[in-house]
């Protein structure tokens, strides 16, 4: 679940705004399925208290004030970070070293020690 993009605010996200600077106008809309950098999520007592500079346009689309519920994605990406995490962990003293297992652009004698998903632990001499 989303959280409200306001400071402080721990509501849950109900609704998307965003900006459309060159019209002058905010758009506020339904919950983005993904969020962007760009746009703010709101919870319902702030998409409802809404208000834009003086000279702008506020366009308010129709909008579910109910909080979502998990996803079945989000059910999935969870199971999937639980069984990594399940996952038997390398021995550290067991990696093997040498130039060979050095990363590309890492200084040689720098060794690979443990990986977690696209994290590694880099050892150096």
């Amino acid at each position: 679940m989303r959280q409200c993009s306001k400071t402080g605010c721990r509501g849950g996200a109900v609704a998307t705004l965003t900006y459309v600077y060159a019209d002058q106008t905010a758009v506020l809309g339904p919950l983005a399925t993904y969020a962007e950098p760009h746009s703010y999520d709101l919870c319902a007592r702030h998409a409802e208290r809404l208000t834009v500079p003086r000279g702008w346009e506020a366009v308010r689309l129709d909008i579910d004030f109910t909080v979502p519920p998990p996803s079945t994605d989000d059910l999935l990406a969870l199971a999937d970070a639980v069984r990594e995490a399940a996952r038997p962990r390398p021995n550290p003293s067991a990696a093997t070293t040498g130039p060979a297992h050095a990363g590309a652009g890492e200084p040689s004698g720098v060794t690979e020690g443990v990986r977690r998903g696209h994290l590694r632990v880099l050892r150096s001499p």
